[in-house]
């Protein structure tokens, strides 16, 4: 059966060695460094969501060892340390943005954690004209599955507009904040038009899959080359039975 390997990151950086809390935010640059050129080692092309969903529909075959890498949040720490190292390595990427948040902070670690600056229009723009995809990460960052049905179908649809408006481009992909999300959720990102959505659920992606909940594996902050390694080559199952609509289309 075709597999596709998604991995989820946050920042990338140089992060102090007090940062022990929410592991999964952070990945060190020389790791970072490590993991990109380990990839290509091991004999795994990393495409793009459209590819993924392109492969796993049936569309279009899918290459030796499929890998898709996700940033979520957008953080401007993706612009000065993750691109560079992607670019050179000619890799695709999904940076997943907060609409409302575009230019300000990560304001929903507070207070556990010190709010991190996140990319502005213009840096949207530079990462999206390098060839990195621009995905929604809702409007506001809220947990999906919490919150009310007005809130959950107007952070779906309504990030996306914003975030179309500002980048002059569509969005065809979705990110569940937290992973959180349920049948409401997964129905308010189809009705939007998004093509993937991203979950957390640690598994790799399959034709079985329904586009818009897709698993994905977090690379944390204590993750050297031989732990993602080892992640990728895990088969784990979620934890959940999948959530599914009745007509994914």
């Amino acid at each position: 059966m075709n597999r596709v390997h998604i991995l989820m990151y946050h920042r990338v950086g140089d992060f102090p060695g007090r940062v022990k809390a929410h592991g999964a935010l952070y990945c060190h640059l020389p790791r970072f460094k490590a993991q990109m050129q380990m990839f290509r080692l091991l004999g795994y092309t990393v495409i793009g969501l459209d590819a993924a969903a392109a492969g796993l529909r049936g569309e279009a075959p899918l290459p030796a060892r499929p890998l898709v890498l996700t940033f979520d949040d957008a953080y401007v720490d993706f612009l000065a340390n993750a691109a560079p190292v992607l670019h050179a390595h000619g890799y695709p990427a999904t940076v997943y943005a907060v609409s409302s948040l575009v230019g300000k902070t990560s304001e929903w670690v507070a207070p556990e954690l010190e709010p991190a600056p996140l990319m502005n229009a213009a840096q949207l723009r530079e990462i999206q004209s390098m060839g990195f995809t621009v995905g929604s990460h809702t409007v506001s960052h809220p947990r999906l599955a919490q919150a009310d049905d007005a809130r959950v179908v107007a952070e779906t649809r309504d990030s996306r507009h914003a975030l179309e408006d500002l980048l002059g481009a569509p969005v065809r992909h979705f990110c569940y904040p937290y992973g959180s999300h349920d049948l409401r959720a997964v129905e308010a990102a189809a009705a939007a038009g998004y093509l993937t959505g991203t979950t957390c659920e640690r598994a790799a992606a399959t034709p079985a899959d329904d586009l818009l909940t897709l698993p994905r594996k977090a690379v944390a902050r204590g993750d050297d080359v031989f732990g993602v390694a080892w992640k990728l080559l895990a088969k784990n199952t979620p934890k959940r039975p999948p959530i599914r609509r009745a007509d994914p289309g």
